[in-house]
C-alpha cells in the first residue's frame, strides 16, 4: 500500500499513531463522544423491535439476552473505549466464550482481541470445468488465525499460530475497502497524509523560529596585503581572542574558559582586502514574518474536514446554539448524519452476538433470527438537538 504500509499489522498501527497527533485526537474525541452518549438512566444503545414478527415473550426474552450480552460486553463501563478501538483500527474482534459442558447457558464471556494479533482467513478451492474450461468455486473454507506474538512479519518473533472457528469469533470492520488491494481500511485513513503534512509544517515553523530569532554579527576583518594562508591565521586568531569567554562557577569557585557557543547563534567572520573600508562589524536581522502561521491553520482545518468533523468545533470561542433554524449550520447536520451512520455500522456486533447467544439458549434458530435480523433496530442514546 502507499505510504511504506506492508501489511494489515502495519496499518493499524499507523492509525494508532496517527490517533495521537493531538488536532486528530480533539476530532477523535468530539466524534466518539457523538456516538457513545449516555441517557439519564445510564443507557447508551437499546433494542428495538417494533418492526420483528414474533411472539412478545420471545421479544422479551431477546431484550434480556442484548441486556446480558452488554453487561458481558462491560459496555456501559467500557463504551467509550471500545468505540474508539473500533473507529481508530477499522475493525474490532470479539472472542465468544461458552462453556462447552454447559451450552445451554449461551456466552459465558465476552473479550476484546487485539487486531494485531488475529486475522480471518478465507481459503478458497476452484476447479476447472471440464467443458467450458473456466474456474468455479468448489468450496470457501472460512477461520481466524490468532497469534500471540502478532502478524507483523517485520520482527524476528515468531509465535504458535491457533485456528480458531468462525462461529466463536465476532468480527466487526468500518465497512471500508481499499479497492485497488482489497483491505479493510478505517475512517483515519484519509486523515493519515493530512495529519503527516501538518505535523511537518509544525516542526518547520519551530526550526525556522530558533534558527531565524536571533540577530547575528558580520565581522569584517581588514587582512591587508597579507598572504592566503597568513591572512587565514590572522583571522583565526582575532575569532579566537574576541570569542574567548572567561565564565565563573559559582558552585565550585573554579573561573574556566568556555568555548560552547550554540551553532545557530554563530557570528560570521569574513576577511577583506586592502582597498576595502577596514574592519567592519554589521548585524543580520532575524526572522521577519515570524508571527505567520496561515499554513498550520490550514492544514488544521483539512485535517478536521478529512475526519468529517465541522472545523467551527476548532475555535474554543464558537458557543451552543439552539433555537432558531438559522443557527443550525449545514456542517453540524452532515455531522449528525455521519455519526448516525457509524452508531449502525458499530452495531451489527450486537447483532452477530444476539444471533450466538440466541441459537445457543435455544431461543431461536439460526435461519429464524437470519429472516428478521433486518428489522432489529438499536437506538443509541442522543445529546445532539439538532434533528
Amino acid at each position: 500500500m502507499e505510504g511504506g504500509i506492508k501489511n494489515e499489522a502495519n496499518l493499524i498501527t499507523r492509525y494508532r499513531e496517527t490517533s495521537l497527533v493531538p488536532e486528530c485526537d480533539a476530532a477523535i474525541e468530539d466524534i466518539i463522544n457523538e456516538c457513545v452518549v449516555s441517557d439519564t438512566q445510564d443507557r447508551i444503545v437499546s433494542l428495538d423491535l417494533r418492526d420483528v414478527e414474533a411472539t412478545e415473550s420471545i421479544k422479551n426474552k431477546m431484550l434480556d439476552e442484548f441486556n446480558h450480552i452488554l453487561s458481558l460486553m462491560k459496555f456501559n463501563q467500557n463504551s467509550h473505549e471500545i468505540f474508539r478501538k473500533w473507529y481508530v483500527d477499522g475493525r474490532i474482534y470479539f472472542h465468544k466464550v461458552v462453556d462447552s459442558k454447559n451450552i445451554q447457558k449461551g456466552m459465558v464471556d465476552i473479550r476484546n482481541i487485539d487486531p494485531l494479533k488475529i486475522k480471518k482467513v478465507r481459503n478458497v478451492e476452484k476447479e476447472k470445468d471440464p467443458k467450458s474450461k473456466i474456474e468455479k468455486i468448489k468450496k470457501v473454507e472460512e477461520f481466524y488465525v490468532f497469534n500471540d506474538k502478532g502478524f507483523d512479519k517485520s520482527g524476528a518473533n515468531e509465535g504458535a499460530t491457533l485456528k480458531i472457528a468462525p462461529e466463536a469469533v465476532s468480527y466487526t470492520t468500518s465497512g471500508m475497502l481499499d479497492y485497488t488491494k482489497n483491505v479493510v481500511i478505517g475512517y483515519l485513513h484519509k486523515a493519515l497524509k493530512t495529519a503527516n503534512q501538518l505535523s511537518m509544517m509544525e516542526d518547520a515553523l519551530v526550526i525556522y523560529r530558533i534558527s531565524r530569532a536571533p540577530e547575528r554579527r558580520i565581522f569584517y576583518i581588514d587582512v591587508g596585503n597579507l598572504p592566503k594562508a597568513k591572512a587565514e591565521q590572522y583571522l583565526a586568531d582575532v575569532m579566537n581572542k574576541y570569542r574567548n569567554k572567561l565564565v565563573y562557577n559559582s558552585d565550585t569557585g573554579e573561573i574556566k574558559d568556555d568555548r560552547k557557543h550554540m551553532s545557530m547563534l554563530e557570528d560570521f567572520w569574513l576577511p577583506r582586502r586592502e582597498g576595502g573600508r577596514g574592519t567592519e562589524i554589521t548585524t543580520l536581522p532575524g526572522g521577519q514574518n515570524l508571527a505567520d502561521i496561515d499554513d498550520i491553520e490550514y492544514f488544521k482545518k483539512k485535517l478536521y474536514r478529512s475526519l468529517n468533523v465541522p472545523s467551527s468545533r476548532m475555535e474554543a470561542d464558537n458557543g451552543i446554539n439552539m433555537g432558531r433554524a438559522s443557527e443550525i449550520s449545514r456542517d453540524e447536520l452532515k455531522f449528525n448524519k455521519f455519526v448516525k451512520r457509524l452508531q449502525m455500522k458499530f452495531a451489527r456486533c450486537f447483532t452477530d452476538l444476539l444471533r450466538t447467544q440466541l441459537v445457543l439458549k435455544n431461543i431461536m434458530k439460526g435461519e429464524e433470527f437470519d429472516k428478521i435480523k433486518d428489522f432489529i433496530r438499536y437506538d443509541f442514546s442522543t445529546d445532539n438537538h439538532f434533528s
